[in-house]
This record gives C-alpha cells, structure tokens and sequence, in this order.
C-alpha cells in the first residue's frame, strides 16, 4: 500500500514493504525494517548527547565518521581487512551520531543534511577505491573489477533517490540500501581478513553488486508508479 503527504510541496510516496506478523518478518523490499533501523539508532543516542554536551556540533560528528572510514580505508589498502571492518564496524555505529545529535538538541539543517549525504558518498568511494588498490598489488583483477561495479551501482542507487525527489518523489526504500551493503562490505572483509581467504570478499562484493543492481530497479520501478499515481510529467 501507499501513503502520500506533503513535506515542504515534495510529495512523499512510501511503499509499505516490511511488516511484522504474529512475530514474523514479511519481507518485501528490504533487509533491515524501520523498527531495526530505528533500533539500531537509538543505540547511538545516549553517546550522541555525550558527545554534544562536550563541545562537539552535529557537522563536527560528520566530519569524525568520515575520518574513521578514511582510517579504515588506509588499512583495506594495505591488506589488513580484518582490522578495516573492525574500524568500519565502528565507523557504521558512529555513522548516525550526527543525525540523531541534531535531532535531539534540534539543530537539523538542510546543510548539516546535504553534508552528511555527500561525505557519505565521499566514503564509500574511499573504502571501494582501498578495495581496488589492495586487489592491483595482489593482482587480483576480478576483485578489482567486482570492487568498481560496486561502487558504480552503488552510487546509481543514490542517484536514482536524489532524481526521484528532483521529481518530487521519496523513493528511501529497496532490498540493499547504504547499511545493508555496508553490512555485506564488512562481513567480507572480516571473513577474507581472519581467514586469509580473498574470495570471500570477492564473493560479497558480488553480492553487493547484484543486491544494488535490484535495488536501483526496485527504485525506479516505485518512481514509475509514484509518479503515474500522482500524474506528473517532466
């Protein structure tokens, strides 16, 4: 089903595609559901007002998870994958500290917003391009190709959101949003790292790939309908 409201003439289409049933997941469109997402961020919030009380802004708490992941990515590069998805494993639970900073001491931006979007692009680019790095010096060019295609529809499914909402559709959902392939990235990582096995890595970022390539099309496949619902044309 969908439901339809109006944030600032931006016409917000939601897809219900996760329910829980009798205390069982129905599964629709996504790996995690809302409730697990908002689970996961309110584990940050008490951290997240620490870290306010002490002087830090939401855009400083941005700029420190990024410093995080650019730790990690100096680590990928070198081969220490076990030791990346340890920090990234960090760096993904800090990830939300500066959301939920600047909702709870109610300092949310449309900046703060836009910066934290594109640092997260910024990072991701950063951890694929230490992925292609480690894999040239091993000589690894299915990794490296696997590791490219990643990022490329990676970014896709970003930009199919943002040219949806340029169209005044929200399209937020999909089976592998940016937690999930970070999820998959790490578990590859940690599992090719602790045992010395590259494929493991190769085989999540194949993973990666196909769960985004559904992703992009889920999304596009929402917009299509959201907008034939609405009757706009471009």
């Amino acid at each position: 089903c969908r439901r339809r409201s109006r944030r600032g003439g931006v016409i917000v289409a939601k897809r219900k595609i996760t329910k829980r049933t009798n205390g069982k997941r129905v599964t629709q469109g996504s790996l995690l559901t809302s409730n697990e997402r908002s689970r996961i961020k309110s584990i940050g919030e008490p951290i997240a007002l620490l870290l306010g009380r002490i002087g830090f802004s939401p855009d400083a708490l941005t700029l420190v998870g990024f410093g995080i992941v650019l730790v990690a990515t100096a680590q990928v590069a070198i081969g220490n994958w076990a030791i990346a998805a340890g920090i990234l494993i960090a760096g993904t639970l800090f990830d939300g500290l500066d959301g939920t900073l600047a909702r709870a001491t109610n300092r949310v931006t449309a900046f703060g917003a836009f910066f934290d979007s594109s640092l997260d692009r910024a990072a991701e680019a950063a951890i694929y391009a230490g992925i292609v790095y480690s894999a040239s010096v091993l000589g690894d060019t299915q990794m490296a190709t696997a590791a490219v295609l990643a990022l490329g529809i990676g970014s896709l499914v970003s930009y199919v959101r943002a040219r949806g909402e340029g169209l005044g559709v929200s399209a937020h959902g999909g089976i592998a949003q940016r937690a999930e392939r970070a999820i998959l990235l790490i578990v590859g990582l940690l599992a090719a790292g602790l045992s010395g096995e590259t494929n493991y890595l190769l085989y999540a970022l194949i993973i990666i790939v196909a769960l985004s390539a559904v992703t992009v099309l889920q999304r596009i496949l929402f917009i299509r309908a959201a907008l034939a619902t609405t009757g706009r044309r471009a």
